[in-house]
């Protein structure tokens, strides 16, 4: 009996290549840089099954694979999955969720403290020489124990957020979400806003932590970087286009809030 085919778009772990080899017949894009995309609808003629990372899975390529079955990511957002062209062509979609709720939340806490503490500037500064040579405006940065911490999103990854605020630099916690999570509240003792608009002003650090929908895109935007303090930091790690960018840099620019600090950027082609 043949084995199924199936192409990876990324270098994959030894040990996991020598696992999928035993039950498939296993194709692997062995760059480093990303294959391109005309060269990945080249691979699908008669494979079974695919993994990616973020390519998009969409009618273009699906019509390309007649023998696609499943469509397997390396990542815990799916949105680059066209669920509803998935299911016209009988593809399952799979991710990987829980694995790296610390490690994001690990990733927030670091880009807060970068982003207030100005740590990337600083280290620029000081290897630029301007450690030895004075500094006419000093770049002290602020604090980020006792300070107050608005969660938009509260799912695992945000829930791990809020323990390590809370519980490491003793911030005031809340949390804006779809759908109230009292659970959460209870264990940790943070506090539920009805809206979004409640969380901008009153948060002196803001985390986005939302899905990418249709719902979510470019939900921060000049209105909402409006209603934050001037002493706010913003921080995005959830996905770019949750953020409309050129209004956050002139936000930025005309001193609307204070710092931001980003896991991720706009820089893929629309996906909606």
């Amino acid at each position: 009996m043949n084995k199924p085919k199936v192409f990876s778009e990324k270098v994959l772990p030894d040990d996991i290549r020598m696992f999928l080899e035993e039950y498939v017949d296993l194709k692997v894009w062995e760059n480093s840089f990303p294959i391109p995309r005309e060269q990945l609808l080249k691979e699908l003629d008669d494979i079974d099954g695919l993994i990616t990372s973020g390519s998009a899975i969409n009618s273009e390529l699906l019509e390309k694979a007649p023998n696609l079955r499943v469509v397997s990511t390396i990542s815990v957002g799916y949105n680059h999955f066209h669920t509803n062209e998935m299911k016209k062509h009988g593809v399952i979609g799979t991710h990987t969720p829980y694995v790296l709720d610390a490690t994001v939340a690990d990733l927030v806490i670091a880009l807060m403290l970068s982003a207030a503490r100005r740590i990337p500037e600083l280290d620029a500064l000081t290897k630029n020489g301007g450690w030895e040579k004075g500094n006419d405006q000093p770049m002290f940065g602020v604090d980020v124990h006792h300070k107050k911490l608005g969660i938009i999103g509260m799912g695992r990854i945000g829930e791990t957020i809020a323990k390590r605020a809370k519980y490491g630099f003793d911030m005031e916690v809340s949390y804006y979400n779809r759908n109230r999570r009292v659970e959460v509240e209870e264990k940790l003792n943070i506090d539920y806003k009805e809206t979004i608009d409640e969380i901008l002003t009153e948060s002196d650090f803001i985390a986005l932590m939302v899905p990418l929908t249709n719902e979510t895109k470019h939900l921060i935007g000049e209105r909402e970087f409006k209603l934050m303090k001037k002493s706010a930091i913003f921080i995005n790690a959830s996905r770019g286009q949750t953020v409309d960018e050129e209004a956050m840099i002139k936000a930025l620019q005309s001193g609307e809030f204070l710092a931001a600090g980003l896991d991720v950027y706009q820089t893929r082609a629309n996906l909606f």
